[in-house]
């Protein structure tokens, strides 16, 4: 079988020495096959189906959006940045994950390790030598040790699911977007404009995204000096901003580097978000070749 990628994931990616060009023409044989419904046998990312999940999800969204703002986004980012919370390995802090669900997720209620290793295991099949890629798709979400005791134990809504900046409008693309309304940077006129307080073509580095797992995993990664490109701490800080890289939104904050590694979201989406499934990962058999990724790229311990 033979799976060509859409046009917009061909063109070359001049991205750091490391990641090799996206070439002009991807194609797949015998690659990943984008199922056709979640483990609970409906279509991905439907947040409107009747389901067991639907409630919890909504309800989720619900508080998320009212409570993310401008003021909240920035002293949260400002506690966590010192990484003072805790030393431990990689793989320590995948263990941790052992214990959470992600209840912004309406696809999937297994534990996070096993999202992790099927979105780690899905790319390393396609793309065996971005071994840097693989390493992405494992850590990914790590940063969703917030939800631990040690950590904080912050609460889900400032953890999980979608992302999208906060201090300009929010756009109607995102999820469960009605619930903005109860936010009060929606009705402030400092806030609720296109730009508000940034920039046309300011760059995403200087945009405060709702605060959670991707912003705190990309500053754990990128203070503790990991040597991974610049394309992957791109997809780990913007791999839940669906606005952008699912409907084209805010790309007016963009920058030349940002369409750059965007190209790479775009191709490590379809694994993040298809690859979840009830299928069980052995653990074991494939932790050694992920050890080996972790200590060339990083340091044995990490500060959290």
């Amino acid at each position: 079988m033979t799976i060509v990628i859409e046009n917009h994931l061909t063109e070359s990616a001049h991205v750091e020495s490391k990641v090799q060009a996206v070439p002009k023409e991807l194609q797949l044989d015998e690659g990943f096959v984008v199922p056709d419904s979640n483990a609970f046998g409906h279509t991905f990312r439907d947040y409107d189906v009747e389901s067991e999940r639907q409630k919890t999800v909504e309800e989720f969204y619900r508080v998320n959006h009212i409570n993310q703002t401008y003021d909240y986004v920035k002293k949260l980012r400002g506690d966590y940045e010192k990484l003072d919370k805790r030393e431990m390995s990689i793989w320590e802090g995948i263990e941790l994950l052992n214990e959470f669900i992600d209840d912004s997720d309406p696809d999937l209620d297994m534990p996070q390790i096993e999202h992790l290793l099927q979105t780690a295991e899905a790319i390393r099949k396609d793309y065996p030598n971005e071994d840097w890629l693989h390493l992405t798709g494992l850590i990914h979400d790590l940063g969703k040790v917030l939800l631990h005791p040690d950590f904080g134990g912050l609460p889900q809504w400032s953890v999980v699911g979608d992302t999208f900046p906060v201090g300009c409008a929010y756009d109607e693309s995102n999820v469960h977007f009605k619930y903005y309304k109860g936010n009060p940077d929606y009705s402030n006129p400092k806030y609720n404009t296109k730009l508000g307080v940034y920039s046309e073509g300011c760059g995403l580095n200087n945009v405060y995204m709702s605060f959670g797992h991707d912003d705190y995993m990309y500053l754990v990664a990128k203070e503790n000096k990991c040597t991974l490109p610049s394309a992957a701490l791109f997809i780990i800080r913007y791999h839940s901003f669906y606005p952008l890289h699912k409907h084209g939104a805010y790309k007016y904050l963009m920058n030349e580097e940002d369409r750059e590694n965007l190209k790479w979201l775009h191709i490590f989406n379809k694994y993040d978000l298809y690859s979840k499934s009830n299928i069980k990962i052995d653990v074991e058999e494939v932790k050694p070749y992920y050890l080996s990724l972790i200590k060339k790229y990083f340091p044995e311990k990490l500060k959290w």
